[in-house]
C-alpha cells in the first residue's frame, strides 16, 4: 500500500507562484508514475499532468502545457506541481495519484492510490 498526502493549498492570487506537494510513503518501490488531478466544482475530474517516478520524465494536459509543472524528488518521496501563473479557472480541489502500471497516466482508473484532496482558490 502506498499513502500520499497533499499540501500546500489554500487561496493565492492570480499570477502568483502556487506550488502543491505530494509525499508518498509505504510501497513506493512499484510506483512507475505519480499524476496530479483537479476538480473543479460543478465539473468532472480532470487530468493536469504527471512525471515518471525514476525517470523524471513528465507530460501534461494540453490545457496544462506551459502553465505547469510536475516534478519529483525521489529520495525524499515527494511530487511537486508547480504553476507560475495560475489563474482563476485553476480553482479546484486537486489531487496526487499514484499508480503502479506502466502507461495510461492520463487516466484517472489507472491509478492505484489516491490523496485526500486539497483546495486551491485564485483569487482575481
Amino acid at each position: 500500500q502506498v499513502q500520499l498526502v497533499e499540501s500546500g493549498g489554500g487561496l493565492v492570487q492570480a499570477g502568483e507562484s502556487l506550488r502543491l506537494s505530494c509525499t508518498a510513503s509505504g510501497r513506493t518501490d512499484n510506483l512507475y508514475g505519480m499524476g496530479w488531478f483537479r476538480q473543479a466544482p460543478g465539473k468532472e475530474r480532470e487530468f493536469v499532468g504527471t512525471v515518471h517516478w525514476n525517470r523524471g520524465i513528465d507530460s501534461y494536459a494540453d490545457s496544462a502545457k506551459g502553465r505547469f509543472t510536475v516534478y519529483r524528488d525521489t529520495p525524499h518521496n515527494v511530487v511537486y506541481l508547480e504553476s507560475n501563473n495560475p489563474k482563476p479557472e485553476d480553482t479546484a480541489v486537486y489531487y496526487c495519484a499514484a499508480t503502479e502500471y506502466r502507461t495510461g497516466w492520463a487516466t484517472g482508473r489507472n491509478y492505484d492510490y489516491w490523496g485526500q484532496g486539497i483546495q486551491v482558490t485564485v483569487s482575481s
